[in-house]
């Protein structure tokens, strides 16, 4: 609701296109994985979707519904100015949009986009090092990783061409000061990226209270093959990890595909 109190959403299954509701679905999972594994902030970050379609519209996240409450049903459709095509009971946060719209308009291959603050993922990416090679995560990761200095909150629509110039055509992004971003052609690509994103931040900010001169790095030989052995990317390992990922939510928080 306006007032940021909850309702129940009425059921779309059945009155939106199946494409559109499989878009839905995969949306509200992600934002329920997000909330199992503790790495949402309240109702302050944002995970996309593209609708397949001519018509450019997008699912977003109702504004004061907290991650675990997202059910698909309530998701909001948007255009790629964030205005909503079928204003409801719940309303979205037109800044939150920002950055979404961003990678969407100028990545055909984006369908999902996924933004988030956890305390890990802040850290990293306000250390003047950025993600370093300490384990076999971020070796996965840092072949696809971008960044994108912070210019504060997300208001400014300038900033949008700047945040797809430094990510150019990588899926994955550490915000400066501010979080963490990934992009997938599906639902499974956009989580396993972010999965292995946020391990890694973790495992680094665990590995460097031992202090920087403690830290061992992997080989540059490691590395190398560590990046040869990812070329392919997360897409396929993503699609065998998802369907366990939603079993998970089947036995902990059931009601997401409403």
């Amino acid at each position: 609701m306006a007032d940021g109190s909850t309702t129940i959403a009425t059921s779309l299954k059945g009155k939106v296109s199946e494409a559109e509701w499989k878009a839905r679905v995969d949306l509200a999972a992600l934002y329920r994985l997000v909330a199992v594994h503790g790495w949402d902030d309240m109702i302050f970050t944002h995970i996309s979707a593209r609708i397949p379609g001519p018509e450019h519209h997008f699912l977003i996240n109702p504004y004061g519904l907290f991650f675990g409450e997202i059910t698909a049903s309530s998701l909001v459709k948007v255009d790629l100015d964030g205005n909503m095509i079928d204003p409801g009971p719940y309303f979205i946060n037109p800044a939150g949009f920002t950055i979404h719209s961003a990678v969407h308009a100028a990545r055909e291959d984006a369908h999902f986009v996924m933004h988030l603050h956890t305390d890990a993922g802040v850290a990293v990416s306000a250390n003047r090092e950025g993600l370093l090679p300490l384990s076999q995560h971020a070796l996965i990761v840092l072949p696809q990783l971008a960044y994108h200095d912070y210019e504060g909150i997300a208001l400014n629509l300038d900033e949008r061409d700047r945040l797809v110039a430094d990510l150019g055509e990588k899926k994955l992004m550490m915000l400066r000061n501010h979080g963490t971003l990934s992009a997938g052609a599906s639902a499974a690509e956009c989580w396993l990226g972010m999965f292995f994103l946020e391990r890694a931040c973790a495992q680094q900010v665990m590995a460097l209270s031992a202090g920087r001169d403690q830290v061992l790095e992997a080989p540059p030989a490691a590395q190398a093959e560590v990046r040869s052995q990812t070329a392919m990317g997360m897409g396929m390992i993503g699609g065998l990890a998802w369907p366990g990922c939603l079993r998970k939510l089947d036995r902990e928080s059931p009601g997401y595909a409403d």
